[in-house]
C-alpha cells in the first residue's frame, strides 16, 4: 500500500502508522503467548503450570532488578541524544549498561547462595522452592541483556526486528521445547525449558545488536559516563521492580496462601490484562523516546498534541477490547479447561480497571523520559506499598478475588496520582484529549 507524501509527513498519521505496525506484532506476540497457554493448560497439569508461572513472575521482579532500570533509560538517552544530534554514543552507553547488569547479577547470586534453604520451603510450603529460586537466579543475566538488547535496536532504529524478539522469537524456543518434552513424555523439564530458552535469546539478540553497531558505525567514547548511566538508570530500575512487584506480589501470596493450580487459574486471567496492555504499549513505545526529545527541545505544544493523540488511541483501543474479553469472559476461559473458569470474576475486575486506566494515558512514560524518575520512583513504591498490605489482608480471605482488587487499587493510585505530578509540575494535563 502506497501512502500519499502528504499523509506521510504528517506526525499523526505518522504516529498510528508506526503505532498499527507495532500493534500488528505483538497481536502475533500475545496470539502465540495465548497458544502456548492453550497448549500447556491442556498438556501439563495446573500444579506445574502453577510452578511455571511462579518462576515467571520471579524472572520479572528479579530480573528488572539486575537490569537497573537499563531499558528504559536507554530510550531515554537515546531521545536526548538525538535532540542534541549525538546519538552515535549508543554503543557506548549500551557497554557500560551490560557492565552494570553483570555486576547486579553477581550480588543477587551471592545473596541467593547465602539463603537458607529450609526456611524458603517452609515459607512457601512447597520443598521445591529454592530449587526453582536458585535455577531462576542462574540465568537471570541472560534474561537481563535480552531485555535490554531488545530496547537498543529500537533505538538504532531496528524497530520491526526488536518487536520479532519480544513478541515472537522470546516464545518461540519454550513453545517448541513444550511440544517435544511433552511428545517424549518428560513433563518435569517445563521449568528447565522455559529458563534454557532466555539463554539462548540472551546471546544470539547480543550478537545481532553489535552487529547492527557495526553497520552504523557507531564508536565507543567517554561522552556519557558510568557514574552518569547509573544516576539516570537506578531511579527507573526502582520503578521497573515497582512495576513487577505490583504484577507480582499477588502471584507470591497466592502461593504462600493457596496452592500451584490457583496460580495457574489466576494467571491465566492475568493474561488476558496483557492484551490491554498491548495497546498501551504499542503507543507509549512509539512516543517515548519522541517525549524525550520535544521535552529536552522545550517543544511543548508539539509535546502536548503527541501526548493527546497517544492516549485517544489508547482509550479507545482498550475500551474495544475490554468490552469484548468481559462480555464473553466465561467461554474464553473455558478453551483453557473448565476449571479456569474459577478465576472470571478476577478476570473481569483486572480488565475493566486496565481499560479505565489507559483514560489517563502515557504518565508512567511521561515521567520516565522528562527526568521525573524519582518522582515516579516515589509514587510506585507507596504504591507497592499499599498492593502489598492489600494482598496481605485479602487473599487469605478472598484468594483470586483479592489478588484482583489489590491489583486494581493499586493501579488507579499510581495513574491518578501521577497525573496530578505531571500537571503540578509542568502544567501539562494528561486529559488533556477530552
Amino acid at each position: 500500500m502506497i501512502f500519499p507524501k502528504k499523509h506521510i509527513s504528517n506526525p499523526r498519521f505518522n504516529l498510528l502508522f508506526k503505532t498499527l505496525s507495532v500493534l500488528i506484532l505483538r497481536v502475533l506476540g500475545v496470539t502465540l503467548l495465548f497458544g502456548v497457554t492453550l497448549f500447556l493448560t491442556n498438556n501439563f497439569s495446573a500444579s506445574l503450570i502453577g510452578k511455571y508461572d511462579f518462576v515467571r513472575s520471579f524472572l520479572l521482579v528479579f530480573g528488572s532488578l539486575t537490569l537497573l532500570g537499563t531499558e528504559h533509560s536507554i530510550l531515554y538517552f537515546a531521545g536526548k541524544l538525538n535532540g542534541v544530534k549525538e546519538k552515535q554514543h549508543i554503543k557506548s552507553i549500551y557497554i557500560k549498561m551490560i557492565s552494570l547488569i553483570f555486576m547486579a547479577y553477581l550480588v543477587l547470586t551471592t545473596i541467593v547462595f547465602l539463603l537458607n534453604k529450609e526456611f524458603i520451603n517452609s515459607f512457601f510450603n512447597d520443598l521445591d522452592t529454592y530449587f526453582l529460586i536458585f535455577n531462576t537466579t542462574m540465568i537471570i543475566f541472560f534474561y537481563s541483556i535480552s531485555i535490554l538488547n531488545f530496547e537498543v535496536l529500537r533505538t538504532l532504529n531496528y524497530t520491526t526486528l526488536s518487536e520479532l524478539y519480544r513478541n515472537i522469537i522470546k516464545y518461540l524456543p519454550f513453545f517448541l521445547g513444550a511440544i517435544l518434552i511433552n511428545y517424549l513424555e518428560e513433563n518435569q523439564l517445563l521449568i528447565n525449558v522455559y529458563l534454557i530458552g532466555f539463554i539462548l535469546i540472551g546471546i544470539i539478540s547480543t550478537y545481532q545488536v553489535f552487529n547492527k553497531f557495526k553497520k552504523s558505525a557507531a564508536k565507543p567514547n567517554n561522552y556519557i559516563g558510568m557514574t552518569e548511566v547509573f544516576k539516570k538508570s537506578y531511579p527507573m530500575a526502582i520503578s521497573g521492580m515497582a512495576f513487577f512487584l505490583l504484577q507480582s506480589i499477588d502471584v507470591l501470596f497466592l502461593k504462600k496462601y493457596t496452592n500451584n493450580q490457583t496460580i495457574a487459574y489466576y494467571s491465566v486471567a492475568v493474561k488476558f490484562v496483557l492484551i490491554i496492555a498491548l495497546v498501551i504499549n504499542a503507543i507509549n513505545i512509539n512516543i517515548a523516546s519522541k517525549i524525550a526529545e520535544l521535552y529536552t527541545l522545550k517543544k511543548i505544544i508539539e509535546l502536548k498534541k503527541i501526548l493527546n493523540q497517544g492516549t485517544k488511541f489508547m482509550f479507545i483501543g482498550s475500551l474495544i477490547l475490554c468490552i469484548l474479553i468481559v462480555t464473553f469472559s466465561s467461554q474464553i476461559l473455558s478453551f483453557f479447561g473448565e476449571e479456569y473458569i474459577a478465576s472470571e470474576t478476577a478476570l473481569k475486575i483486572m480488565v475493566l480497571s486496565q481499560g479505565v486506566c489507559s483514560f489517563f494515558g502515557s504518565t508512567a512514560v511521561y515521567l520516565n523520559m522528562t527526568g521525573k524518575q524519582k518522582q515516579f520512583q516515589n509514587i510506585l513504591t507507596v504504591a507497592v506499598l499499599i498492593n502489598f498490605i492489600l494482598n496481605f489482608y485479602l487473599i487469605p480471605i478472598y484468594g483470586m478475588v483479592g489478588a484482583a482488587i489489590s491489583f486494581s487499587f493499586s493501579l488507579f493510585f499510581w495513574n491518578i496520582l501521577s497525573v496530578i505530578i505531571i500537571y503540578k509540575k509542568d502544567r501539562i494535563l494528561m486529559l488533556g484529549w477530552l
